[in-house]
């Protein structure tokens, strides 16, 4: 019986190992079958889809960079301008993917990755001017990263040199990059913009709407690596962004940076400052500073150097107020233009001894400019009331901006009248207890130039002002640019200043710089502000050397000379006729 219940047990499991088989061999029958009826399927009659799909994965949508306005002086010179550039980036995970590929287009990639191991990464590296370190960590697939910039905004010729390396996994997008062909000479004022080429600083960034386009979009079909190599069609084109016309003459410009320069080494300065004004219509014809930068190089990029300090740095403009208490006074009938004023040396307010640096004795009204009297300036201020005398410095724009509208653009500041006592109003009449920028300071002068008109300030060109207002009565505008004119005389304190060629009015101002507890005894301020022809002023240029440490500080000797050269090469440009031809050099000939 046992032998017949053991073969009874085999037949059992041979019928279901039988079975097993049969169904296995079924299900694998029934899947081929369905594999092949999905391939007929989609091959034969729904073959759109497969198209779709490698349609979606060879054509794709890229961003078309849109090219940034350029920025141009009055005379369309370039100031600012974008050129082409490539971008280089990698995707470190492509030599990755084709080391765990088993297909022959996996191992041509294989091979093809060798080059990162070789001299070929070494030549990109030295091309690209890149540590050969860094580059082979942007490459590691170990990072697990699949998008790594190399380098960006990578001149085109520069680009080609890389692409012919043939290295798997780098590709190229165009870029654009601004360009400064002035470099350092209108770096605080234009600014610069930021890798991706947005304003950072300056009227880059004021007038970030104005220059920026709109990018654009286009179809493009990729290769199996992803690179682009055809473009199908423009979805969108870019919109160039809008040029800008500035105010500044770029030969202006040049001239002032250059003579500044000169001047801040010479004198061993700390910085220095210069604007130049049409006396006519307020335009900025220049805006310098020392130190600058040059914006065309990231590595000099640094904060400190960023500020236009013509515009945005305040200090105390000492003397170079005095032709407006003067103004003041006159146009108010608190004095008349015969007086003469006693200074004996010293003058005491309250408690407080105001001082001239000689004693001057009596002294006309010219003599007070021509001087520089202190004492006199003071004792002029005292005869007028302090609400007029605060609204005639107001209206002439201390304490408030200049309007331009420049990123840090200063107001300066000038005290409430209320808040004032005898003394305090004393020396504002000497500059003192005020603040005021470079540009404010020129811009006030314009009041003098232009018989009375006080002009708005524009880095913008215009043809008018649309702002310009009367501040002073024109004749004794006239009368204080006419006695303007013996400071630039021998016996004045701005000999130095003069021009050959022309009449030139202008103010000296030497100041001791604040301090902690006052002000401090060996640093100064040296400033000159003037306007030429006095005839019938064209220009006004102020300059402001910020600590001068050799060969003097006043500013007639630091100031003054800067003054001189620029106006004089400014006015040649211009093409200004001399209203002074007799005080020209010339050259005897002998026959």
């Amino acid at each position: 019986m046992d032998w017949k219940r053991s073969a009874s047990t085999d037949v059992c499991q041979i019928s279901g190992y039988k079975t097993r088989k049969i169904a296995l061999l079924a299900f694998m029958l029934g899947g081929m079958v369905l594999l092949f009826g999905r391939a007929i399927h989609l091959q034969v009659l729904d073959k759109k889809f497969l198209q779709d799909q490698g349609y979606r994965r060879q054509v794709g949508v890229v961003n078309v960079s849109a090219y940034r306005g350029k920025i141009q002086d009055r005379n369309a010179e370039p100031l600012a301008i974008s050129t082409p550039v490539q971008t280089i980036w990698v995707n470190p995970q492509l030599c990755s993917q084709a080391q765990q590929g088993k297909s022959r287009k996996s191992a041509k990639l294989r091979k093809e990755c060798l080059k990162y191991s070789d001299g070929t990464l070494r030549k990109m590296a030295a091309i690209l001017h890149l540590n050969i370190t860094k580059a082979r960590q942007q490459v590691n697939p170990a990072s697990g990263k699949r998008f790594v910039f190399i380098k960006r905004r990578v001149s085109p010729p520069v680009a080609a040199k890389v692409k012919a390396l043939q290295l798997p996994g780098i590709y190229f997008e165009r870029e654009f990059k601004r360009y400064y062909p002035a470099a350092e000479i209108t770096a605080q004022l234009l600014g610069f913009t930021d890798i991706d080429d947005v304003g950072q600083e300056g009227l880059e960034l004021l007038y970030e709407e104005h220059l920026k386009g709109v990018p654009g979009s286009k179809r493009v079909i990729r290769d199996g690596k992803r690179r682009v190599i055809a473009d199908i069609e423009n979805i969108k084109e870019p919109v160039a962004g809008q040029d800008l016309t500035l105010s500044i003459d770029q030969r202006l410009q040049y001239l002032a940076y250059r003579e500044l320069k000169k001047a801040v080494m010479k004198h061993q300065a700390v910085s220095g400052s210069l604007v130049i004004l049409d006396a006519k219509n307020g335009e900025v014809l220049a805006a310098v500073n020392q130190p600058s930068f040059n914006p065309n190089s990231r590595s000099e990029l640094q904060g400190k150097h960023y500020r236009n300090r013509a515009i945005t740095d305040v200090f105390e403009p000492g003397s170079t107020v005095k032709p407006f208490v003067v103004a003041a006074a006159l146009d108010g009938g608190y004095i008349n233009e015969n007086i003469n004023i006693k200074t004996h040396g010293f003058f005491r307010v309250g408690r407080n001894l105001v001082r001239d640096i000689h004693n001057y004795g009596t002294l006309s009204l010219t003599r007070v400019l021509k001087k520089s009297s202190n004492v006199a300036a003071s004792k002029i201020a005292l005869t007028m009331p302090p609400k007029y005398f605060w609204r005639f410095y107001h209206k002439l724009g201390f304490g408030e901006y200049p309007g331009v509208g420049f990123p840090g653009e200063s107001s300066g500041s000038l005290l409430d009248y209320q808040r004032w006592n005898d003394f305090a109003q004393a020396t504002l009449s000497f500059g003192y207890g005020l603040s005021t920028s470079v540009l404010q300071l020129a811009r006030a002068y314009t009041a003098l130039a232009d018989d009375g008109v006080l002009h708005s300030v524009s880095l913008l060109q215009r043809a008018v002002d649309p702002e310009a207002r009367k501040v002073i009565s024109t004749a004794t505008a006239r009368k204080v640019r006419a006695m303007l004119e013996t400071v630039v005389e021998k016996g004045g304190t701005a000999y130095r200043a003069r021009v050959n060629g022309f009449r030139v009015a202008g103010k000296t101002g030497t100041v001791k710089k604040a301090s902690v507890g006052g002000y401090s005894k060996n640093k100064y301020q040296a400033i000159f502000v003037g306007m030429a022809p006095a005839s019938d002023p064209r220009l006004v240029i102020a300059v402001m050397v910020d600590e001068p440490r050799a060969e003097g500080y006043y500013g007639g000797i630091v100031a003054g000379p800067v003054f001189s050269r620029v106006m004089g090469g400014a006015l040649r440009v211009l093409g200004v006729a001399p209203d002074h031809p007799e005080s020209m050099p010339f050259l005897l000939v002998k026959r």
